[in-house]
């Protein structure tokens, strides 16, 4: 990399959404370090790895408070791998229960699908299952 690296060249670079950045320095995520003559935010090498551990973080799931805790241990030194892989295994677990909870919605849907006998008329057992009272809905 030459120099710092505007923004537009900075999403193209991690092939990431202009928005997405924009968003991330509006919350205060990631900055620029300098700014062009004219005005244009200028990322340096540490502004793209920060914003680039920060995209890896999302695309993972973690949630944006998650990343910038993620972010400041990190940069600060103050962390140690058991307290990151805590969090990671947190994080997995509550994709796992999402996962859980996909498969049931998935059954459930399979198994009012399965009542449809995909007739032209509009006595439908698929309609009259959905509008039923479900034990599940709160």
């Amino acid at each position: 990399m030459k120099g710092p690296l505007k923004r537009g060249t900075v999403a193209k670079l991690l092939d990431c959404n202009i928005e997405t950045i924009r968003y991330y320095e509006s919350i205060d995520l990631v900055a620029a370090s300098a700014r062009s003559d004219a005005g244009h935010r200028l990322f340096s090498q540490a502004d793209i790895e920060r914003l680039r551990f920060a995209l890896r973080l999302r695309q993972l799931g973690f949630a944006l408070a998650e990343v910038r805790e993620l972010l400041t241990m990190t940069e600060k030194q103050t962390f140690s791998c058991k307290q990151v892989a805590g969090m990671a295994e947190m994080h997995l677990s509550q994709i796992h229960r999402k996962v859980a909870d996909l498969r049931q919605l998935a059954a459930s849907l399979e198994e009012i699908t399965s009542q449809c006998q995909r007739t032209d008329t509009p006595d439908c057992a698929l309609v009259l299952s959905l509008k039923a009272p479900s034990k599940t809905l709160n």
